[in-house]
């Protein structure tokens, strides 16, 4: 992640903003402005980081905003803790030392996103190992906080899992209302065929036989076999193959951690799944502050 550039920047600098974060009133009129702490962040449950970086981010963005000299910080982890490893109940994420004042004003914020974020790359690694064994990945929607695409998709790269499209601009998916509003399956494939730029794999959402028999006499690079049981994407994965091998297929619909795998021994190349990112839980993190004496 890169965390100096200008999306990222912008976001980070939106949530102190949005906080007031310069303008702490409790911690102005309670704080001695040349207290020094270390704040450690504590995992309260078991789960995969994601967003270590953020922390550093969000301190030197208060330092820009605030305009005054609180003095220098650090930020430190464990070598073996970073963004993708698995953590246990009461390991410690990262440590702060830094302005006391700064560290309270920013606390909000910096859990928020790492709560958010771990909570993303936690849950993405329960799927992906739901699918040990097979060949199946695990990908992720658009199905995002306003905003906050990069870093929500980013967290689900932490938890192993596959980023699918970034935005619409990213790759060509016809779905059902393109189908319906654009003349059909046929007419709408061909258009994104004729039209589409080098590099972009036209992929088209099916329902039911009838759609997936015109996507493949249409030419669709890629299949996703939407709201269907495994065994009728079984059934339809056998015909995929039979017409091209090369042919990507994915599922989607409803994927939960119950049903997940039985969609991937189906034979499907990818599973998508909405719920890593639109409803997600967030990890238990909590920051314990203490001041240096």
């Amino acid at each position: 992640m890169e965390w100096k550039s200008k999306r990222i920047q912008t976001i980070l600098e939106a949530a102190l903003v949005e906080d007031k974060a310069t303008h702490d009133v409790t911690t102005a009129l309670t704080i001695d402005p040349k207290l020094r702490a270390t704040a450690t962040i504590i995992a309260k449950q078991d789960c995969i980081v994601a967003g270590l970086g953020c922390i550093s981010a969000f301190l030197d963005i208060y330092a820009r905003l605030d305009g005054k000299s609180s003095g220098r910080f650090e930020v430190v982890s464990h070598p073996e803790i970073f963004d993708g490893v698995r953590v246990k109940k009461g390991q410690s994420i990262a440590v702060i030392r830094h302005n006391a004042r700064v560290i309270l004003s920013c606390e909000r914020v910096i859990l928020n996103l790492l709560q958010r974020m771990c909570g993303i790359a936690t849950l993405t690694n329960q799927y992906v190992k739901t699918l040990s064994g097979t060949k199946a990945k695990i990908l992720d929607t658009r199905k995002t906080i306003p905003g906050l695409r990069a870093l929500d998709k980013y967290a689900v790269c932490c938890g192993g899992g596959v980023n699918h499209r970034l935005d619409l601009q990213d790759g060509i998916l016809i779905k059902n209302n393109h189908i319906a509003l654009g003349g059909g399956l046929p007419k709408a494939l061909a258009g994104a065929l004729e039209g589409h730029k080098p590099g972009q794999r036209v992929q088209v959402e099916v329902r039911t036989p009838l759609e997936l028999e015109q996507a493949l006499a249409g030419g669709a690079e890629g299949i996703l076999l939407d709201n269907m049981t495994p065994a009728q994407v079984k059934k339809a994965v056998k015909l995929i193959r039979k017409h091209s091998p090369k042919i990507k297929i994915e599922a989607s619909g409803g994927m939960n951690l119950k049903t997940v795998r039985k969609y991937a021994l189906a034979g499907v190349d990818y599973i998508s799944v909405g719920a890593l990112t639109h409803s997600t839980d967030a990890v238990d993190l909590s920051m314990r502050i203490v001041a240096e004496r």
